[in-house]
């Protein structure tokens, strides 16, 4: 899975990294910019994401931001146009409210809302109060952005217990903890090489459900 959105202006290195790869082995993930909402404004940004990307569909296409001005009705309509199309597979939202998720849902009569992309780690923890429930209720997909805590995990001795134990670094420990829970799918940034063989060394292992609780218990 590669995620990456038309604001980060990175769609076309993407493409360069994933043009040796089949294309069915890629899931590509991209966000259209809130100024991009209405229906007209939407399928264009759609095409030029495409383009850069060098591919003839996006696997999910998200709104990167809710727009107050813009009727979720009307965005919502434009994205079943793009899935009927074959332009994309499935639609996700970034950064929306419980209730904005609701409304979005309420406003695809023929798609299902796969995915919602929010931040959330060990320290940051606030969709765990309605919003985690409610996609594990639903089936949503919770794309957690910021897995790391930006960069901020504390030291604590836990972590440094756990990543003892395991043969893993803290980032591994706390990257695994994420990937454990139900409909949860870290997507950690990576700036060079080193980070993101780090990032992959969190996925080939699995934590005890018990270290697992006491890890989440111990910076709930």
């Amino acid at each position: 899975m590669v995620d990456t959105a038309e604001i980060y202006r990175s769609e076309s290195i993407v493409a360069e990294v994933i043009k040796t790869e089949k294309r069915e082995n890629i899931f590509l993930a991209t966000k259209v910019f809130p100024n991009h909402l209405r229906r007209d404004a939407l399928l264009r940004s759609c095409e030029k994401s495409l383009r850069r990307l060098g591919t003839g569909y996006i696997d999910l296409y998200q709104v990167h931001w809710p727009n107050p001005r813009v009727p979720i009705e009307e965005t919502m309509r434009g994205m079943e146009e793009l899935v009927r199309d074959g332009k994309l597979l499935y639609v996700g939202v970034s950064n929306f409210s419980l209730r904005r998720i609701e409304e979005a849902r309420s406003a695809l009569p023929k798609s299902e809302l796969s995915s919602v992309q929010l931040d959330y780690s060990l320290i940051h923890r606030d969709v765990e109060k309605e919003i985690l429930p409610h996609c594990e209720r639903e089936k949503i997909a919770l794309l957690a952005y910021f897995p790391l805590g930006h960069g901020a995990l504390p030291n604590d001795k836990r972590l440094d217990e756990l990543s003892s134990k395991y043969s893993k670094t803290r980032a591994q420990v706390a990257l695994q903890w994420l990937a454990g829970l139900p409909n949860v799918f870290p997507i950690p940034r990576a700036s060079n090489y080193e980070h993101v063989a780090e990032n992959v060394g969190a996925s080939d292992w699995t934590m005890s459900p018990e270290d697992r609780t006491s890890l989440g218990e111990k910076f709930r």
